[in-house]
């Protein structure tokens, strides 16, 4: 059931937020950031040169394609604050049980009519090759455009965190979970279609199943995603994610205080022939 934070955001979550996300492997905040903050964040999207310029697609099983810009390190820009703000970093730590640090943020950008699907896959069956020995790890979306199930929107299968890891393997260009445990646990478990409003915030697992259709839509869907991992799993080896660093959290009211600030030149972004995952 989608809620609002509470007035206190150094406890931004109640605990009946907590134990929906510890039951069902997700929670849905309504309103995490307002209209102005969407429409900054809209506006970076747009004309930053650099998320552009980095950007790289991924094919699915159907030949359309997703663009995404994807980054370690948050900085100084407004992505970067949004990813350090109090509303989310207190959230995790909340949820996750302790200090949390930014894992990787990335601009999903599907387009219309053309965005491909992303196959059924949980973030830690990737996470867990770069050396994260436990899935204390989870993922905040923010919807910058509304998602719909005509564009596209998140799909999960409710409560499937409980599974654990599945075993993940190549589909197409992307790294999805085992079809035939996909399968079983479909019969088993709620199918939910995520269909967000423009600044709701879905904070979900790691080990959730999740997956989104191609967009058949005229209308785009541009989200960001910022995924964090517990401190205190921090991974035993290097990869292309960054080991513990620790985070500098922002006031809430920084977002609107750095306004459309772009991407800076020595802003770390991936480059997919460095994802081993």
């Amino acid at each position: 059931m989608p809620t609002d934070l509470p007035a206190d955001n150094t406890q931004p979550l109640r605990p009946q937020q907590i134990e929906q996300f510890e039951r069902d492997g997700y929670v849905l905040i309504e309103g995490l950031f307002d209209e102005e903050e969407i429409d900054l964040m809209l506006r970076v999207a747009r004309e930053d040169r650099l998320l552009h310029e980095h950007a790289f697609e991924r094919e699915d099983t159907q030949g359309r394609q997703s663009r995404l810009s994807l980054w370690n390190h948050p900085g100084d820009d407004l992505f970067g604050i949004v990813s350090r703000s109090r509303r989310i970093v207190d959230a995790m730590e909340q949820l996750l049980g302790g200090e949390v640090y930014h894992y990787h943020s990335k601009l999903m950008l599907k387009e219309p009519r053309t965005g491909g699907a992303w196959e059924w896959h949980q973030d830690y069956g990737y996470w867990y090759q770069n050396g994260c020995l436990l899935p204390l790890m989870a993922s905040c979306l923010i919807a910058l455009d509304r998602a719909s199930r005509a564009n596209g929107c998140l799909q999960v299968l409710k409560g499937s965190q409980q599974m654990g890891r599945v075993e993940h393997g190549r589909f197409g260009e992307q790294t999805g979970a085992d079809p035939e445990r996909v399968e079983a646990a479909r019969e088993r478990f709620e199918h939910v279609y995520c269909q967000l409003d423009p600044g709701a915030g879905l904070f979900f697992h790691g080990n959730l199943l999740h997956a989104s259709d191609a967009n058949t839509s005229p209308d785009s869907r541009w989200s960001l995603i910022c995924c964090y991992n517990a401190a205190r799993n921090d991974p035993y080896k290097e990869s292309h994610h960054p080991r513990y660093t620790p985070l500098d959290k922002v006031p809430d009211t920084a977002v609107k205080q750095i306004g459309a600030k772009p991407s800076a030149a020595e802003k770390a972004f991936l480059d997919p022939a460095d994802d081993r995952s």
